[in-house]
C-alpha cells in the first residue's frame, strides 16, 4: 500500500500569493469556489497509514500539518508520526519549513548529496539538531529502503533520480545562472511498495526519452504543473521570467507535459506546484477543461490517493 496526502499543491508564494492582486488571487481570496486556495507543494507518503514522511518541507508546512490529522501528534505529551522528511531540491520552497521542526523531536532528513551540501553551507539549519536529526544523503538511482524511527522498515522504497532542471535561485552563480543541468540539483522521486508505483516530480524543465520510459506503467505521477504556457507571467505583467528561466516545462504547447506523457500508459495523472498565475487552478476556466479532457488532474491541499 502506499498512501498518499498531498499538503500543498501551489508553487512558490501559494495560491493566494500574499503579494498579488491578479484576478485569480482575488477570487481565491474571496473565497471564490472555483478558486480553491492551496499552500506551496508537498505530499507526505506513508506504507501503513501510520508513519509519514514528508516530501518537501515547504514554507507553509505548520499550517499544512494543523490541517491535515494524520500527521497530528497522538502519543503522550509530545510526538510526531512523521518518521522522515525527504527533499528534491534546495529551493527556498522545498527546505524553510524545516525550520518549523527545530523541537528536538526526532526524525530522518533525506537528500541527495548537492541539496544537503546546501543545508550544511547555512548555519540556521543547524536548528535542528544533528543528534537527533540525521541527515541521509541519498545516491541517485539507488534504491533506499525507509525506515521508522525505532529501525522497522516503513514498507516504501524510495529511489531519487535527476531531472532536468536549474540550481535554486539564491545559489545563481556564473555566466549562465540559468542553465538547465540535469546532475541532482532537481530532482524526481519515485516511491514504491515493491508493487505499486508513485512519481513525484514537481520541478523539471524539460522532458527527456530516459524520463518517458522510466514513468511508463506507473500508478500514479505527479508533475510539475507551475505555468500553463512558458511567458504566461509576462503576457499576464506579475513576473519579470519564463518558464523556462525559472526551470519549470510548460503544462501546455506541443513542448509541455500533457504532449509528452499523451501516450503513456499512466493510471492517474495530476498536476501539482501549479504558480498563482496559471488558469487550470481555476475550476471554471477553459485551461482547467482541456487538462481534464487530457486525463489530469489538479492537485489541492488535502487530496488523498490509495493505491
Amino acid at each position: 500500500m502506499i498512501d498518499i496526502i498531498v499538503l500543498g499543491a501551489a508553487a512558490g508564494g501559494g495560491f493566494p500569493q500574499w503579494n498579488s492582486n491578479a484576478p485569480g488571487c482575488r477570487r481565491a481570496r474571496a473565497g471564490d469556489p472555483d478558486a480553491l486556495p492551496r499552500t506551496q507543494a508537498s505530499i507526505a507518503i506513508s506504507g501503513d497509514g501510520a508513519h509519514w514522511f514528508v516530501v518537501n518541507a515547504s514554507p507553509d508546512l505548520r499550517t499544512q500539518i494543523g490541517q491535515t490529522p494524520a500527521l497530528h501528534p497522538h502519543e503522550g505529551l509530545r510526538s510526531t508520526p512523521i518518521a522522515g522528511v525527504i527533499l528534491t531540491g534546495g529551493e527556498v520552497d522545498t527546505v524553510t519549513g524545516l525550520l518549523t521542526l527545530r523541537e528536538r523531536q526526532p526524525f530522518t532528513l533525506l537528500g541527495t548529496r548537492p541539496v544537503l551540501d546546501l543545508l550544511d553551507a547555512n548555519p540556521i539549519f543547524e536548528a535542528l539538531d544533528r543528534a537527533i536529526v540525521p541527515r541521509l544523503a541519498l545516491a541517485l538511482d539507488a534504491p533506499h529502503a525507509l525506515t521508522l524511527p525505532d529501525g522497522k522498515p516503513a514498507g516504501l522504497t524510495i529511489t531519487p533520480f535527476a531531472v532536468p532542471g536549474k540550481v535554486p535561485l539564491y545559489a545563481e552563480t556564473g555566466p549562465d545562472p540559468a542553465a538547465i543541468v540535469e546532475n541532482g540539483e532537481t530532482v524526481g522521486l519515485a516511491i514504491t511498495d515493491g508493487t505499486r508505483h508513485v512519481f513525484f516530480i514537481p520541478g523539471c524543465a524539460r522532458m527527456t526519452g530516459a524520463l518517458r520510459a522510466r514513468l511508463r506503467g506507473a500508478d500514479i505521477v505527479f508533475f510539475d504543473g507551475t505555468l500553463w504556457t512558458d511567458d504566461e507571467m509576462l503576457r499576464a505583467g506579475v513576473g519579470q521570467k519564463t518558464g523556462q528561466r525559472m526551470g519549470h516545462m510548460s503544462v501546455s504547447g506541443t513542448d509541455g507535459t500533457i504532449s509528452a506523457l499523451a501516450d503513456l500508459d499512466i493510471g492517474h495523472r495530476i498536476l501539482i506546484h501549479i504558480n498563482n498565475s496559471n488558469p487550470v487552478l481555476l475550476a471554471d476556466s477553459p485551461e482547467r477543461a482541456a487538462a481534464r479532457a487530457a486525463g489530469w488532474d489538479v492537485a489541492f491541499d488535502g487530496m488523498r490517493m490509495t493505491v
